[in-house]
């Protein structure tokens, strides 16, 4: 029985489930085999993502299961749960253990682990090309027969051997594979519960050895899989107290028993690895050389700040001309949809709904979101793909550790660079309850690429003045570069108050792999970064946008005593807005603005233009905002604001969604924007007592 539901075309299918470390290319082989013959979900009652695919040999078809990337199956995290169990009860044929052939001996304990629960695997070695450039060299068949299982090498990016892999699922059959000895007190220990437990599908020596660690999440999943309720049988209590009373005398209690299993799992896979692994020495001095550099407290966090430089410089300055041109062709089709309703006889108010209301409101959002967001994501998955990001998150996870969080967080914080959503969804790579929840209501205080406009146009207008060609753009990054990195303290800082207030607790530690230094590939990136972010995060805010364009037409032509719904909220909120350095306007804009931070500034300049629809991006925004009261003040205090205030719509329904809970997302929304209230009020304050313009 499995927690998800097998899409099997027929009896005969066979169920393969694919595991492996993070990182080892196991997505890449699951994609390559199953092409698009695939679907994704989640496992059930998780957040946790599922992908099934099918593949057809020359006696069957494959059904292959992508379970989550693990280093264990101990069963510490969600993904090492739902690893296990569904190797274990989830009802694959085959277990299919995926490996980085530059690490081997590493991936190797996952391999251990895999045959303790079944002997139906089949051992994958994928980045065969990479091994031979760093000079190592792999004996498949010494693997294969020291382990007892079939033993593959693949390239699977580049589609090597993939045939090979599908003829051992051809040919397969059961063996009997490696068996880890352990210590000779944890192996009287098992010897004594062993014989107890009843035959079936759960190996018993496997399941003795978890009963002797105490394994109470591997105990809840057998009282929920398991038809026989035995566990609580008479004759397994008894042997379990026997066992342990034997391992109490050799002082192997409480975590000396994991100590223990883990060290004779490391052992056992040194030696099998002995002679059949060889070489590399050469490259990983190279490897551990440039990790001295990008890792160093010296020159890792210049580097880190210099290449966010960059990155911004290349997402800025590159989406520029592409924007023009995409706001162009959209707008053009705005006068063909205006003719269209003319030739129809359409109402005027039903016209200016639907094509000066929501379909501007559209083309603003395409046209200033996909763009930037085409570069960045790209730029992203290189980072990740070079090895880059896990340095940068190596670097941050001491501050993180220092507001007690985890370190995984600074991944999540860098995918919310992109996009807000997209970084609160990854938070699910955090083991920890706690800690995965202090990333989730931080995540907004990073800018996504939707509020990237709007600070840039402020910025190049206040700060950058008459600056212009690589110069200004320069500047821009530079400026919108130490605002992140404004935004990274308030992470740091929020984090900190949280864990101090609401979400008490210790920063756990966590393994984090440095990956390989490698040559990214680059078609593949950009195809993938496309379509499996860029796409999928304007989608869904085009589809908050639309409706919020017939929101905003609605607020800024009905009128009421002489002044629009628009002008009257301006009107209310500008008390408040003046204590913070803003106006009312500008408040009003950020709060209709719910659904999508690009269209802030378009709501501003319709508001002071007394503009019944938003002004086509050719507009003179600069003139339009000094003539209306702005100062470098006003400047500097939409820019706090911007960086600190309630997250989109879109990503407080991602917080919703991962959370299940209402009072979370409201705190989500609450703490970043009373942050920035605070902020907004000190700066204009010091403003007022100094003169500051």
């Amino acid at each position: 029985m499995a927690d998800i539901d097998i899409k099997k075309r027929s009896d005969e299918d066979l169920v393969v489930a694919l595991a492996g470390n993070p990182n080892v290319g196991k997505s890449t082989v699951f994609n390559a085999l199953t092409g698009m013959n695939q679907h994704t979900g989640n496992w059930a009652g998780k957040t946790v993502a599922t992908a099934q695919g099918s593949c057809k040999g020359q006696k069957r078809t494959y059904h292959f299961v992508d379970i989550p990337g693990t280093y264990s199956l101990m069963a510490h995290s969600a993904e090492e749960e739902i690893a296990r169990n569904f190797i274990c009860f989830g009802g694959s044929n085959i277990t299919v253990v995926v490996c980085d052939a530059t690490c081997l001996e590493r991936n190797m304990n996952l391999v251990l682990q895999t045959l303790e629960i079944t002997e139906n695997v089949i051992v994958c070695i994928n980045l065969i090309d990479e091994a031979k450039r760093k000079g190592i060299s792999i004996d498949t068949d010494l693997l294969s027969q020291r382990l007892g299982v079939p033993v593959i090498a693949i390239t699977a990016r580049k589609r090597t051997s993939l045939s090979a892999l599908i003829d051992a699922l051809d040919e397969f059959s059961p063996s009997v594979p490696y068996r880890v000895r352990y210590p000779e007190p944890i192996e009287r220990a098992i010897s004594i519960i062993e014989p107890v437990i009843p035959e079936g599908k759960i190996n018993a020596r496997w399941l003795s050895l978890r009963l002797l660690d105490t394994d109470t999440s591997l105990e809840n999943e057998i009282r929920k899989f398991s038809d026989k309720n035995f566990l609580n049988s008479p004759d397994l209590i008894l042997a379990l107290s026997r066992a342990k009373v034997h391992l109490d005398k050799a002082d192997l209690t409480g975590d000396k028993i994991d100590d223990a299993i883990v060290t004779s799992l490391v052992n056992s896979a040194h030696e099998i690895c002995k002679d059949a692994v060889s070489g590399g020495g050469k490259y990983s001095k190279t490897d551990h050389s440039l990790d001295k550099i990008f890792t160093s407290k010296l020159f890792g966090y210049p580097i880190m700040i210099l290449l966010l430089i960059f990155i911004f410089w290349l997402t800025v300055t590159g989406a520029n001309y592409p924007s023009q041109l995409l706001s162009d062709f959209l707008f053009g089709i705005q006068n063909k949809l205006s003719d269209i309703f003319i030739s129809a006889n359409a109402p005027t108010w039903l016209h200016d709904a639907l094509v000066l209301g929501v379909y501007r409101v559209l083309a603003w959002v395409v046209s200033v979101m996909l763009p930037p967001m085409a570069i960045f994501f790209p730029l992203f998955t290189l980072l990740e793909d070079s090895g880059l990001l896990p340095r940068i998150a190596y670097n941050l996870d001491k501050p993180f550790m220092l507001s007690s969080a985890c370190g995984k967080q600074a991944l999540t914080m860098c995918m919310g660079f992109g996009c807000n959503a997209v970084g609160i969804t990854g938070c699910r790579i955090i083991d920890s309850p706690r800690e995965r929840l202090l990333a989730i209501l931080t995540n907004s205080l990073v800018p996504c690429n939707g509020r990237f406009p709007s600070l840039v146009t402020v910025i190049t207008v206040f700060f950058i003045g008459s600056a212009s060609g690589m110069v200004a753009s320069i500047s821009s990054a530079a400026v919108l570069s130490a605002i992140i990195i404004l935004g990274i303290a308030a992470t740091f800082t929020a984090t900190k108050f949280l864990s101090l207030t609401f979400l008490k607790g210790m920063p756990s530690a966590f393994t984090l792999e440095m990956p390989p230094y490698r040559r990214p590939q680059i078609l593949k990136t950009l195809v993938r970064s496309v379509f499996d972010r860029t796409l999928f995060v304007l989608g869904r805010a085009v589809a908050v946008a639309a409706p919020a364009g017939l929101i905003i037409w609605l607020a800024s032509n009905i009128n009421i005593n002489g002044l629009t719904v628009l002008q009257h909220i301006a009107d209310f909120l500008d008390p408040l807005a003046r204590l913070m350095g803003l106006d009312g306007v500008i408040l009003t804009a950020f709060i209709l603005g719910l659904p999508a931070n690009e269209i802030v500034i378009p709501i501003m300049l319709m508001a002071y233009s007394s503009l019944g629809t938003l002004p086509e991006i050719s507009a003179d925004i600069g003139l339009i905002l000094t003539e209306n009261g702005w100062t470098k003040t006003t400047a500097l205090c939409f820019i706090l604001f911007c960086l600190m205030h309630w997250p989109c719509s879109t990503s407080l329904i991602t917080v919703k969604k991962e959370t299940g809970s209402i009072k979370l997302t409201v705190l989500a929304a609450l703490l970043p924007t009373v942050m920035g209230i605070i902020a907004c009020m000190i700066v204009a304050e010091i403003a007022r007592v100094t003169g500051f313009c």
